[in-house]
Parts: C-alpha cells; structure tokens; sequence
C-alpha cells in the first residue's frame, strides 16, 4: 500500500466586504482580477466559496499544498496582508487559517 507523508494543506476563508461595488458584474471584475493576482503572486488555488449573489460581500477561500505547516501559515497570512496593503477598494472582514496534516 502507497502512502503519502509529510503533506499539509493550508486552506484560509477570507471574508470580504466591497463598498464600492453596485452590482454583481463589478463584483465579478473586482474578484476575477483578485482572484488571478493572488493566483500569480503566491502560487496558491483561490476561489469565491460563499455568497455569491450578494453585490457588496464575499468569501474566498485560499488553499495551498505544501510539506510544512509553517510555510503554509506564512503564505495564506501574507495573502490577508496583502490584500489589506494592495486593494483598497476590498475591505478584510475576518480571515481564518487552518492546517491539515495528511
């Protein structure tokens, strides 16, 4: 039997209110664009997970695969950081990381 040790997989729901947005085709423009940023920038899988169609909230959730915890807490920590730095038009309402040890 093959086994697999030593993965962890990082995965962060990040809660997002959007004050400017007055539709849900600018809230698609301002996600799709985040999304692909976050996508380039920290090698990680992102996508919209909850409220869908609601104008001025989201949820992301952010996962990666990595060997260490730690690695993976730094990541998804500095995705929240740098979506508080780099998008101002996004405000943060909570984000959560958790670790899986597989």
């Amino acid at each position: 039997m093959w086994t697999m040790s030593g993965m962890v997989i990082g995965c962060c729901k990040i809660e997002l209110y959007l004050p400017g947005v007055r539709s849900l085709k600018g809230k698609r423009r301002i996600l799709k664009s985040t999304i692909a940023r976050l996508q380039r920038e920290f090698n990680v899988s992102c996508a919209e997970i909850d409220l869908h169609d609601v104008w001025q909230s989201s949820t992301l959730g952010v996962v990666m695969v990595t060997t260490e915890a730690t690695h993976a807490n730094r990541v998804l920590e500095k995705v929240a950081y740098w979506l508080e730095r780099n998008r101002p038009d996004i405000d943060i309402i909570d984000h959560h990381v958790e670790i899986i040890h597989y």
